[in-house]
């Protein structure tokens, strides 16, 4: 069977068609052309007054990160992906095949990090996730999470990528709600500091701890 991390690569170069299937039966389109195209103006609106350094996770192939360089601002991407930083660093992005939860450069030392584009999700185990990011960030460094609208329901699941007569091997995935975020990260030692909508797309802005 055809690994997910597969199935996703071969799409950077053929972007239409893919979607994900829950293992409750729901389906969700995989917007991979977006991914590959450029950053575009709600992209830009939400990157805006990010201080920087910038940590990407899941950075795919780099359109946050051409972006923040185009507006002077150091970031650096990590992904599992060989292939979707091969195109991030094609684009003039800086970044690195790492896993989140493994070695990460400069931990500890990042002003702000990157859970856009669902990537939340990774793992399965958000609360985990968010546990991580809060160690990778300094002392009152900022997360930006891309979220699920206030209705949706938070869910951890298994999923698989589904692209033609091709599927994936299942692997753990979750969404998360705008209105429980603030519940997820207060069980991390997170705040919140803004959550907002634009285009139909949620965001929240989360704040670590300040240094002692």
């Amino acid at each position: 069977m055809t690994s997910a991390l597969e199935l996703y690569e071969a799409a950077l170069d053929a972007p239409d068609g893919l979607r994900v299937r829950f293992d409750d039966g729901s389906l969700a389109p995989l917007p991979v052309s977006r991914y590959v195209a450029a950053a575009d103006p709600l992209d830009r609106r939400v990157l805006a007054g990010l201080e920087g350094p910038v940590l990407d996770v899941g950075c795919g192939p780099g359109r946050h990160l051409h972006a923040l360089a185009g507006a002077g601002i150091f970031a650096l991407g990590v992904d599992i992906s060989p292939a979707a930083v091969a195109l991030a660093r094609r684009g003039g992005g800086r970044a690195v095949v790492a896993d989140v939860f493994g070695r990460v450069p400069a931990a500890g030392r990042w002003a702000s990090a990157l859970l856009l584009d669902g990537n939340i999700g990774i793992g399965g185990a958000p609360a985990r996730l968010l546990a991580r990011l809060g160690e990778l960030v300094m002392p009152g460094g900022a997360i930006l999470v891309e979220v699920e609208a206030p209705g949706r329901e938070s869910t951890s699941r298994l999923a698989r990528i589904e692209v033609e007569e091709r599927v994936s091997g299942w692997f753990a995935w979750a969404r998360v709600s705008a209105a429980e975020i603030g519940t997820l990260a207060g069980c991390v030692n997170l705040s919140v500091e803004e959550i907002w909508s634009c285009q139909n797309r949620w965001f929240a802005r989360l704040r670590g701890a300040p240094a002692a």
